[in-house]
């Protein structure tokens, strides 16, 4: 008797979507570019979906398959908080426009179910808001590309030669950074310190090029 194997290797590219949360805590640095006491305005999740695709290589060796991949998706992540610096009241607000990932991969596979860890490099697009609270008016905006690192895990089940449809997780470390508020019509400029961590959840469905199905006895 022969028994079909599923084989993972082969270059792969597919699609995906979810929903991520991403937490920011902005400590205020400087005001007018002179540096003041660090102080928390603190902290809000910037929550909504995201999609995108992927793309990626994978070879298997028996059980175990490695591979790398590079995800692009574009987000709607918002979320905003009143300051608790404020002489008067304002809001800051976050909205994360794109994630990126770089990684790499290793899993093993039972037949057409791959289960698999990965961790890389992770980047951001991200936008920054101030408006007074009781007017909506924006005072300060700025923008930032952010880069961090990632780890995450995911399950795949192949149901069909080429065809695979997958759940992953991802966590971004993000750290911490500087940012700068430029000068407006109606504000002095301002820095904050922003630390940034994501977590995000998607589906995915993928179609691989050139793996073999192996026959073993």
């Amino acid at each position: 008797m022969i028994a079909a194997a599923y084989d993972w290797s082969g270059f792969y590219i597919g699609l995906n979507g979810g929903g991520a949360s991403s937490r920011e805590c902005l400590t205020i640095t400087s005001v007018a570019g002179a540096a003041v006491t660090p102080n928390s305005e603190g902290c809000h999740s910037a929550t909504g979906g995201l999609a995108g695709g992927q793309i990626g290589y994978r070879w298997q060796s028996a059980g175990w398959v490695f591979g790398v991949e590079a995800q692009g998706d574009w987000a709607d992540l918002k979320g905003s908080n009143a300051s608790l610096t404020a002489v008067i009241p304002y809001t800051n607000q976050t909205k994360v426009d794109a994630i990126g990932l770089f990684t790499g991969q290793v899993g093993y596979a039972w037949n057409n179910v791959l289960w698999y860890l990965k961790g890389g490099a992770a980047v951001t697009d991200n936008k920054y808001t101030s408006a007074f609270t009781a007017t909506g008016v924006v005072f300060n905006q700025t923008t930032e590309t952010r880069w961090g690192g990632a780890i995450g895990t995911g399950i795949e089940f192949s149901f069909a030669p080429d065809w695979s449809v997958g759940f992953e997780y991802n966590h971004l470390f993000m750290g911490n950074r500087d940012v700068t508020f430029p000068v407006t019509a109606i504000a002095v400029t301002r820095s904050d310190n922003i630390r940034q961590d994501i977590d995000m959840g998607t589906v995915r469905v993928s179609y691989r090029f050139g793996g073999p199905v192996i026959a073993k006895y």
